[in-house]
């Protein structure tokens, strides 16, 4: 029998909420996309005798994938624990944790001594990944299922701006060019002090719903996590729609985790861009993000995450496919209009057109988690929509720092589309309301795999 809906939680603790995004994006936008994966290929690896960044480039993608590969080893059973013992803002806290000490600690990781930076960002990534799975399993406990679109979408791009301030408070405090160590080795430091801050609203105000239950005896943690996790595979069948779409899902993470690990490096190795260019670039991309993500959130609730899903992707496929023939583009649009546009202007423009999508897509795959995953194993699918994720991320990554290796950036980017469209085809299969229906009705499992009562 269907559940009735959930009440929506207060304004407050879905701000409260929201600020977790706001206080994470300020390590991906920072660290791992725009200032210190510049500053790590330049000033820790520096270039070849050929003036090349190919095997910085190689071991950023590298340590990035390795990070995520420990999450797909822990993710999906440390939610299973955090269900069980109702730890889940304990879980998160640890992770936040994590992720501030191994920021603050990349400004001891000096040129030449890459491995020490590489472990660093494992460390701080790892915490990065756990967190972003931790808060995201909250979600379904802060209003009913028609409305996950609009907070998760709220939250997303709430974040976009928490990672704006941040670089901005980065750039402004001279350690954004990678130019000069003595100051870029500050990046990590400020953020991490950002991310300490910005966060404490979530600890506040956030509440944990859940009730903890007794460890029967001779069972441990792990154990029990482990057998929920059997469970669950086990009853994968009732759920085959969210299956299927983490199967999308996987290909359309591969190709994010590739954008926002080489997107800026793509523009300063391949375009040759200002640091003006850059700046410009990384304001407006996260300023279209943050609306992108609130608009499709909106436009989710309307149509339904899955349509709002693939009209991501497609908007992602032509994107890249435009920003892989930038050059020509821009010569065509010169020729048509007269004008004398330089290729970084072009690319500014595209930058703007995926920054819609980057929010949107990830919002609304949270929010397609969130509507068919059941109540009680929530910390669970977000572990495994985490663990999805995360070994796209390491699929993704791998090939194409190796593709890059081989063929450069400038062809290597092609490999996005390709993955884009597959999660297109992935996701077709996938009906939306089947899949709600089983997370309402037949949801509520125990470690056996049997129906049981509502614990919240």
């Amino acid at each position: 029998m269907s559940q009735p809906p959930k009440p929506r939680a207060s304004r407050k603790e879905i701000f409260g909420w929201a600020m977790f995004d706001f206080a994470n994006s300020s390590y991906t936008t920072v660290i791992v996309t725009v200032v210190y994966c510049v500053t790590f290929t330049k000033l820790i690896v520096g270039a070849d005798a050929n003036g090349e960044f190919g095997l910085g480039n190689l071991l950023w993608s590298l340590a990035i994938a390795i990070s995520y590969g420990l999450v797909v080893f822990t993710a999906p059973v440390l939610g299973a624990v955090m269900d069980f013992a109702a730890a889940k803002k304990k879980f998160l806290f640890a992770s936040y944790l994590v992720t501030v000490t191994g920021t603050m600690l990349l400004g001891f990781a000096s040129p030449g001594h890459y491995v020490v930076a590489m472990l660093l960002i494992i460390l701080s990534n790892f915490g990065f990944a756990t967190g972003e799975s931790f808060a995201s399993s909250f979600l379904p406990d802060l209003g009913p299922r028609k409305d996950l679109g609009k907070i998760s979408g709220f939250a997303w791009g709430l974040g976009y701006f928490g990672g704006l301030a941040s670089t901005m408070l980065v750039i402004s405090l001279g350690a954004g060019s990678a130019t000069e160590f003595a100051k870029a080795r500050w990046a990590g430091p400020i953020t991490g002090v950002f991310f300490l801050v910005a966060a404490i609203p979530t600890f506040l105000w956030l509440k944990e719903r859940g009730h903890p239950q007794s460890l029967p005896p001779g069972r441990g943690y792990l154990s029990i996590g482990f057998g929920r996790l059997a469970s669950t595979f086990r009853a994968l069948g009732s759920f085959r729609d969210l299956a299927v779409f983490l199967g999308s899902m996987f290909f359309a993470m591969g190709g994010l985790a590739i954008i926002v690990s080489f997107s800026f490096l793509y523009g300063d190795q391949v375009l040759k861009w200002s640091d003006s260019t850059r700046v410009l670039m990384f304001v407006l991309t996260q300023l279209t993000a943050a609306g992108g993500a609130v608009l499709f959130g909106f436009i989710q609730d309307r149509i339904g995450a899955k349509r709002t899903y693939q009209i991501t992707l497609w908007l992602w496929i032509i994107c890249v496919l435009a920003i892989w023939q930038v050059d020509h583009i821009a010569a065509a649009v010169n020729g048509l209009l007269g004008t004398q546009w330089q290729t970084e202007y072009v690319f500014l423009v595209l930058g703007c057109v995926a920054g819609l999508g980057i929010g949107s897509t990830q919002s609304a795959s949270r929010g397609m988690v969130g509507i068919l995953a059941p109540e009680s194993k929530a910390g669970e699918f977000f572990g495994f929509w985490g663990l999805s994720g995360k070994l796209a991320a390491i699929f993704g990554l791998a090939v194409f720092g190796l593709l890059q290796y081989r063929i450069g950036l400038r062809y290597a980017i092609v490999l996005c589309a390709v993955l884009f469209f597959l999660a297109w085809l992935g996701s077709l299969p996938v009906n939306e309301h089947r899949g709600r229906e089983a997370a309402e009705g037949g949801a509520e499992m125990g470690e056996g795999g049997s129906k049981m009562g509502d614990r919240r």
